[in-house]
């Protein structure tokens, strides 16, 4: 196990925690992402300014607690875009982590670290942050299995807060029954033997991808429905660039609101993308907030009525495949609004997703997500071990 040599990690304080003697998860090893909290450590979350003017943690977050207690090794923690504001995974600071699969190409972030510690093999599992998709655009990009849960399901004590009312904790695997087992331990539910009622395909959703790419999604999900019964065809067109407008304002409204005292006291250098998206954040009005609250609301009423009755829907994780490092500003931002159109229906709805690695696309991975209703999500992930098994 060579940690050095894909960037996944923070090299100021290494952090080990063994696991418990005996426990379903005995023999594994994970890492964190430097979000949460280790007693006497100090969270970096990505800026070295941050690390500066924070002190070390006097607790460890208590979901560490409960993968070390089920038997499973921390072995570090892992790199994140600046105060997991990004979905690059690109960090002035400490680097980009190597995409193994396409290094020529982001890790995604801001769970970056983490997933590449997976998708490099040093980890069996790893765990992220997803408020924005920082868990589900990673997995895609790097090929790896990623969920975000329903929101609030998992309590974020001893996690730097983005923004709350969005924020989830998330997790990567390669092995998709590793998968369910985490959400078992993380959830502390067992896992759910029924199937979902029906499935449903956001048909629109699809259009925002890359032509290859929606290729390649569409022979998956046409292979789904061969094994698992037709999917009812939904369209969300007429709603996604307003909920990914309102997903924005209502999240940088929120991180301004956590962070904006540090930021004036600090002054701290962040890098390009991350200081503008910052500025933009002091900017939001409560008008705008008011507005946008609207739309959340009307987003999950919408969302919740189409899942009901026990029902799932496939989308696209991300709109193309991971794009090549050094990207110019103006394609990066344009590529991210396309993906926040798709990122923003669980988050505006507060829903269970997991994106799953099934195709690739001139070598670069494509991930598939599934989304059901809040609450759902140990039956979701029951459901997509069988959606992997079905396709392998």
């Amino acid at each position: 196990m060579v940690r050095g040599r894909l960037g996944a990690f923070v090299d100021e304080e290494p952090v080990i925690l063994p696991g418990a003697a005996a426990g379903p998860l005995m023999g594994l090893r994970f890492a964190v992402k430097d979000v949460f909290d280790v007693a006497g450590h100090v969270t970096g979350c990505g800026n070295p300014d941050w690390r500066r003017t924070h002190s070390p943690a006097t607790k460890t977050a208590p979901l560490i607690g409960r993968l070390v207690g089920a038997g499973a090794t921390m072995i570090g923690k892992t790199q994140t875009d600046e105060l997991a504001y990004s979905l690059q995974g690109e960090n002035r600071h400490y680097g980009t982590p190597v995409n193994v699969r396409v290094p020529d190409r982001i890790p995604g972030g801001s769970s970056s670290g983490s997933a590449v510690a997976v998708a490099g093999e040093i980890v069996h599992f790893s765990i992220g942050t997803d408020t924005g998709g920082s868990v589900r655009v990673p997995a895609s990009f790097c090929g790896v299995c990623g969920v975000r849960p329903s929101h609030g399901r998992i309590p974020l004590d001893g996690c730097m807060p983005l923004a709350p009312s969005f924020d989830t904790v998330g997790w990567f695997s390669r092995d998709v029954r590793l998968l369910e087992q985490i959400g078992e331990i993380l959830l502390q539910e067992a896992s759910v033997r029924s199937r979902p009622a029906r499935l449903l395909i956001a048909n629109d959703s699809f259009r925002l991808c890359d032509e290859p790419v929606r290729t390649e999604l569409t022979k998956v999900t046409d292979e789904i429905q061969r094994r698992f019964g037709e999917a009812i065809p939904t369209e969300l067109s007429s709603q996604l660039d307003e909920w990914m407008a309102a997903f924005r304002t209502l999240q940088a409204a929120e991180i301004w609101q956590v962070h904006g005292d540090w930021v004036r006291s600090a002054k701290p250098d962040f890098g390009p993308g991350i200081r503008e998206r910052f500025d933009m954040a002091s900017r939001v009005t409560d008008r705008q907030v008011s507005a946008a609250e609207l739309v959340r609301r009307r987003a999950e009423e919408i969302m919740r009525e189409l899942l009901d009755g026990n029902r799932v829907m496939m989308i696209p994780t991300a709109p193309g495949v991971a794009p090549l490092k050094a990207t110019p500003a103006a394609d990066i931002d344009s590529f991210r609004n396309r993906t926040l159109a798709l990122t923003c229906i669980a988050g505006m709805a507060q829903l269970p997703q997991v994106s799953l690695p099934v195709a690739t696309v001139e070598g670069a991975p494509v991930g598939l997500s599934i989304l059901a209703a809040p609450g759902n999500d140990m039956q979701l992930l029951r459901f997509a071990r069988q959606i992997r098994d079905a396709l392998t």
